[in-house]
């Protein structure tokens, strides 16, 4: 990379939506509805844009039908229509050439471009703020919608990990070029970075980049859905086992970021988590946490191992 970047930038605030590919869209539309509980604001013959209850722009994710399963585009936004505009010149300064798009539903001109590792990237400014419609008012003023209870019924968007070839570069770019703050990486023995946390608020993380054991570009790891608590994922677990959906990795604890998770897989093939917990980072001079591979030895917070698939499963599925 080359150009004059801007470390610890503020432009940009948020992961806004995100966009999964799916060879199955009704099954997967059904599952994030009755198993996931997000609800559906706009369906077309190719896409389905759901939202989380209590995120406050249109949707959380859109489905779109595809050949195999995978992510599409992830959109970030940013805190200002000047932050969008400076991001996209350090971008550029960077060697990477994206395109302007004049918008999607329920937001406006975006900034798409793909990552080093291939994966495609949005960056926006002006949204569309979403206002429920009579059935799902909420009797707070200060909630998005009313809470309606089912299925796991997630709260807010929280974060995506993307599997990436190198996670050194990639997360070198995130840092250096998009303004994202580091808050804890794996160092491998061999001197490379197995994986790294980035963080836009005070959220301690939500974008992430893991080594693809196989090496392959632009695949995806899981997206990720908040509850409220650790009682709510229990609750989900349960609700999983009766409806039939893949448990991959029952309720526990990271050790990394301290999260509480759970993870499953949608029909079309995609890991997706449940989660809640995590720290924030108000400290102006927090430094970053470095694991090795002897302290990951150890397992999660409680003790037990990773399950083999977390290292190896990715979308699209390396045949």
């Amino acid at each position: 990379m080359t150009g004059n970047f801007v470390e610890h930038s503020d432009d940009i605030v948020h992961i806004g939506h995100v966009e999964l590919f799916t060879p199955v869209l009704e099954e997967s539309v059904k599952f994030f509805y009755e198993s996931i509980g997000l609800e559906i604001v706009k369906r077309t013959n190719e896409k389905a844009y759901l939202r989380c209850w209590n995120d406050y722009e249109q949707y959380s994710i859109v489905l779109t039908q595809a050949d195999e399963p995978g992510v599409g585009h992830t959109a970030f936004r940013t805190k200002s229509p000047k932050a969008l505009e400076r991001r996209v010149q350090v971008i550029e300064e960077a060697g990477i050439k994206g395109a302007w798009i004049e918008g999607d539903f329920g937001h406006g001109r975006a900034y798409q471009y793909r990552g080093l590792d291939g994966h495609l990237m949005e960056l926006y400014f002006d949204t569309e703020k979403y206002v429920a419609p009579e059935a799902l008012k909420p009797t707070l003023k200060n909630q998005h919608q009313k809470f309606m209870g089912r299925g796991a019924a997630v709260k807010n968007l929280d974060h995506i990990n993307f599997l990436s070839s190198n996670p050194d570069v990639d997360g070198d770019f995130a840092e250096q070029v998009l303004g994202m703050r580091l808050t804890e990486q794996i160092r491998l023995d061999n001197g490379k970075r197995g994986a790294v946390w980035y963080r836009t608020n005070a959220k301690s993380y939500e974008l992430v980049y893991s080594h693809d054991a196989t090496g392959t570009k632009g695949r995806f790891h899981h997206l990720a859905f908040a509850v409220e608590h650790f009682d709510a994922i229990a609750r989900a677990a349960n609700l999983f086992v009766d409806q039939g959906v893949h448990i991959e990795f029952a309720p526990s604890k990271h050790a990394i970021n301290q999260t509480y998770f759970l993870y499953v897989y949608e029909p079309g093939g995609n890991r997706i988590e449940i989660c809640a917990g995590g720290y924030l980072v108000l400290d102006p001079e927090f430094e970053p946490i470095t694991w090795t591979e002897e302290d990951r030895k150890r397992g999660q917070a409680w003790g037990n191992k990773t399950i083999e698939s977390f290292h190896t499963y990715g979308t699209p599925i390396v045949k």
